[in-house]
């Protein structure tokens, strides 16, 4: 048997392999040297694929691809690292990063540099771990770090009474615990456009699934210490940023972000009657946007206070901003009608 059939076999017998398992298998009667340039031929060939850095490279059969995932990991300093520079970096050393289609590059250029940015001056941890990772289907990174933690440092910074509150106010977009140098938009876009969004920090998990349309918070064991982010996009999405950026836009065109979407059902925390408090928690901040979406999926009722505190009270007290409801079933849109159209008022 040649050689080339015996690493093909060799690739079918044990799915991945490395160059130095065929010299062993060879019994040294060829030279590594040799048998690299014999793979990568045969990689170019397309008889093989590549998985791994040149340091650590393993091989594998075109069928058993999924069984190839190219990853880096990396930890810095958290004082002395740009964001820009570590992702360029990454990209430049890495083809599985440079050869990724152009909106899947852009959009993983904005998602990891403002999570990175968040880490860096946010968390006030001493180190900052990244990660990268491509399968068969999917790119997805993770940046974790040792710090604060997002949720509770939002819980301070805006004197809310929990955690649970942090995660709400942070999907309404525009929170940020720094406003005289930050947006508060890096997790609200990158929440969106993810197919999965996870932001996982101490005692409780933020989930964004954006494939099924959903949210969920979560609670967390064993507890993380600091800030753990999470995004996955397909390697084929047809996603581009700036339809993202354009969606919430009242005017599709202009500059700016001054619109917003939010889940009723988060808000309800175990209850099926939405209370005037309530109502309040999720109208706190909204002030700053032109257009509102409330979406009301998976919401069985609402009670006449808070559709009264939205529809009319908020409603008068900021006549031009926009609400629009949607996904509401027969008794929700029953309240909320009532509620627009001045039938009741509640002190």
């Amino acid at each position: 048997m040649d050689i080339r059939s015996r690493i093909l076999q060799i690739a079918n017998e044990r799915k991945t392999f490395k160059t130095a398992d065929i010299v062993k298998e060879m019994e040294g009667k060829i030279s590594r040297q040799y048998v690299s340039a014999l793979i990568s031929l045969m990689v170019k060939e397309g008889l093989l694929i590549k998985g791994g850095s040149t340091a650590s490279a393993f091989y594998a059969l075109p069928s058993n691809s999924d069984l190839i995932v190219e990853a880096i990991k990396l930890r810095f300093d958290r004082t002395k690292i740009e964001e820009h520079a570590v992702f360029n970096r990454l990209r430049d050393r890495n083809n599985f990063v440079k050869n990724l289609p152009e909106n899947i590059q852009s959009i993983l250029f904005y998602a990891f540099t403002e999570m990175l940015n968040n880490a860096i001056e946010h968390s006030k941890s001493d180190n900052v771990e990244i990660e990268i990772r491509k399968d068969k289907s999917n790119i997805t990174f993770i940046v974790n770090d040792f710090g604060i933690g997002v949720f509770k440092n939002v819980m301070k910074q805006r004197g809310l009474n929990s955690e649970i509150e942090a995660m709400q106010d942070l999907l309404k977009g525009k929170t940020t615990t720094q406003p005289h140098s930050h947006t508060g938009e890096g997790i609200f876009f990158t929440s969106k456009i993810a197919d999965i969004f996870i932001l996982e920090s101490f005692e409780y998990r933020l989930r964004v699934d954006n494939l099924i349309n959903d949210v969920f918070f979560q609670e967390l064991k064993p507890s993380k210490k600091g800030t753990r982010v999470i995004f996955s996009i397909s390697n084929k999405s047809e996603k581009h940023l700036n339809d993202v950026f354009s969606k919430f836009v009242v005017n599709p065109g202009e500059p700016g972000f001054n619109k917003t979407e939010i889940f009723v059902r988060l808000f309800i925390q175990g209850t099926i009657y939405i209370s005037r408090s309530q109502a309040r928690r999720i109208l706190s901040g909204l002030e700053k946007y032109e257009s509102i979406i409330l979406d009301y999926d998976k919401v069985s009722t609402v009670g006449q206070a808070f559709a009264d505190e939205i529809y009319r009270v908020f409603k008068s007290n900021h006549p031009n901003i926009k609400i629009e409801s949607r996904n509401m079933i027969e008794p929700v849109k029953f309240m909320i009608e009532r509620a627009e159209s001045n039938k009741f008022k509640i002190s």
